[in-house]
């Protein structure tokens, strides 16, 4: 991100716990403006109101939106240089925390923000359901989610097939996937990232306070989901 930035271009490089490896031009993603946006991401970014807390923030595409709306954003990401890049761009408010490390300390908060795929930190079902609950207690009254995820069942791919596969045989959900990033020398630390159908994710939110609103852009891979208390 810092690298684009500064005009310099790279890909960076997804690498699966079965040797899979994809790569992945993700400054088109990253640095993606409003207008360029599919509609169903326009629409869902429509549900963000009140106080916005973006988790996965990167460079700041979804929040310096919302921040330009006159939103009040806060950013985290587990990235420093991915929470510098988006001050670099304007962002008022970041700071480098994981999911699991967001508390009360950081006030509370109208919407939670889980854009790009970012369902996916939650690294798994139980991780989920506990960070769930830690959600109600930093959100109001009638505080919602907007997240994204893709179901990892629309694809013909065999060797996504494969690791589906080897998922169930030690008993992980088909869709969680390890993995790392690499870019250049650097690379990430191996980490869990969970994608799920809409049927999987009404599952995994049964019994943690909140229940799937809205699904929007169910007719591709991926989808984002309005996600409400009750």
């Amino acid at each position: 991100m810092l690298d684009y930035l500064h005009g310099k271009c790279g890909l960076e490089v997804i690498e699966r716990d079965d040797g899979f490896v994809e790569v992945f031009d993700g400054q088109k993603t990253y640095f993606m403006e409003y207008d360029q946006w599919p509609e169903a991401e326009k629409e869902a970014i429509g549900y963000a109101r009140g106080r916005v807390l973006d988790i996965g923030c990167g460079a700041g595409r979804h929040a310096l939106h919302l921040q330009e709306k006159d939103l009040d954003v806060v950013g985290v990401d587990y990235s420093p240089l991915a929470v510098e890049a988006g001050g670099r761009r304007g962002l008022k408010n970041a700071y480098v925390l994981s999911i699991t490390q967001i508390t009360s300390r950081l006030g509370l908060y109208d919407t939670l923000l889980m854009m790009g795929n970012n369902f996916g930190l939650f690294g798994n079902a139980k991780r989920a359901r506990w960070l769930l609950r830690r959600f109600r207690g930093i959100t109001s009254e009638k505080g919602r989610i907007v997240a994204e995820t893709l179901d990892p069942y629309a694809t013909d791919v065999p060797e996504h097939l494969e690791y589906h596969e080897i998922n169930r045989k030690r008993g992980r959900m088909p869709g969680q996937v390890r993995m790392r990033v690499r870019y250049k020398k650097y690379a990430t630390p191996w980490f869990d990232y969970l994608f799920v159908s809409p049927e999987e994710m009404k599952e995994i939110l049964g019994g943690s306070g909140w229940k799937v609103e809205r699904i929007i852009g169910d007719e591709d891979p991926t989808y984002f989901a309005i996600i409400t208390k009750g």
